[in-house]
């Protein structure tokens, strides 16, 4: 089997911290033009009338960043092509972003509620990858795993491409110690600690996991780590052994104990994506391993905290910005 060529470095910078669109031309391909093959490729699509445009202005480019028209011939042998997407405007998210441990092949931040890992969706540029890469001057980052955009805490991010694959095999070989806070209701009948088994899927396009008859694939221990609060909650720690989508938030609902602030689970509440009161008192407190490259053994701590468990009522309020 024939192996594909290596893509050629992009000729296009990084806008705001986001890599250029990259698209691969077929070789002997069936449109007799540049245009008719990116016509074809976003047919019908919104991005249509802007490639268009891009094409008619030189922001469509090749390897030797010179822009390409839509008359040009399309090459036999095939090729590449770049071009930036025009991005809609982003309300910042206006927490900031805090370096937990630099060096030369990993970063470890803490990342507050209410931002992304990584571009998904209508967040691009308000992102934990998107900002660091600017804020830091580090284009090469790329995450080593995700986090939700509502829990806080500890995220990884590979510095060097060449390193990427190995800290993110750590993750997928199940690795990493992750333990997790939570604040939640306080019930007195209830055993601690315990370990939850289920099986968690989600269904592409809804917001909420459900737990399935089926074989177990989610594992969580949940323990108490306090309680008597004057608003009847209780602090919880969350070990996953698994990592399902929203496993953690899935399990301590159906204890019947849902984090609090969930927009999710018990009951769906959609709020605006820029309404930051209240946010899920979920936080990845630690991430110990052993690293891969430098094999150092680590063991990160978040230095944020559960507003609502120190703050019930600043909690309700809303927290602010900075």
């Amino acid at each position: 089997m024939r192996r594909r060529a290596a893509v050629p470095p992009s000729p296009l910078p990084q806008r705001s911290g986001i890599d250029p669109v990259h698209l691969r031309m077929p070789p002997a391909g069936p449109h007799p033009t540049v245009g008719a093959f990116l016509a074809d490729r976003y047919a019908d699509g919104p991005g249509a009338a802007a490639v268009t445009e891009l094409l008619r202005t030189g922001g469509v480019v090749g390897p030797d960043g010179r822009g390409v028209r839509a008359e040009d011939p399309y090459p036999p042998e095939g090729g590449h092509l770049w071009f930036h997407r025009e991005l809609a405007p982003e309300t910042p998210v206006p927490f900031p972003l805090r370096v937990v441990h630099r060096d030369p092949h990993l970063l470890v931040v803490d990342k507050p509620h209410f931002l992304a890992t990584t571009p998904r969706g209508s967040h691009i540029t308000q992102t934990a990858l998107a900002r660091l890469r600017t804020e830091l001057e580090l284009p090469d980052l790329s995450p080593a795993h995700r986090l939700d955009r509502l829990t806080a805490g500890l995220v990884m991010f590979s510095v060097r491409p060449e390193d990427r694959g190995a800290y993110q095999l750590l993750f997928q070989r199940k690795s990493v110690r992750k333990e997790y806070e939570a604040v939640a209701a306080y019930d007195p009948s209830a055993d601690f600690p315990r370990t939850l088994r289920s099986r968690i899927e989600k269904t592409r396009g809804v917001i909420a996991a459900r737990e399935v008859p089926g074989e177990p694939n989610a594992e969580t221990t949940v323990e108490l780590l306090a309680h008597g609060h004057p608003a009847g909650l209780a602090r919880y720690r969350l070990t996953p052994h698994t990592g399902r989508t929203h496993q953690l938030r899935v399990h301590m609902n159906a204890l019947g104990l849902p984090i609090l602030g969930d927009p999710v689970y018990p009951e769906v509440t959609d709020p605006a994506p820029d309404d930051y009161r209240r946010p899920l008192q979920l936080l990845a407190r630690h991430l110990e391993f052993t690293d891969p490259v430098t094999g150092t053994e680590h063991r990160f701590t978040s230095g944020l905290t559960l507003s609502a468990w120190t703050d019930y009522d600043g909690w309700a309020a809303g927290p602010a910005a900075g």
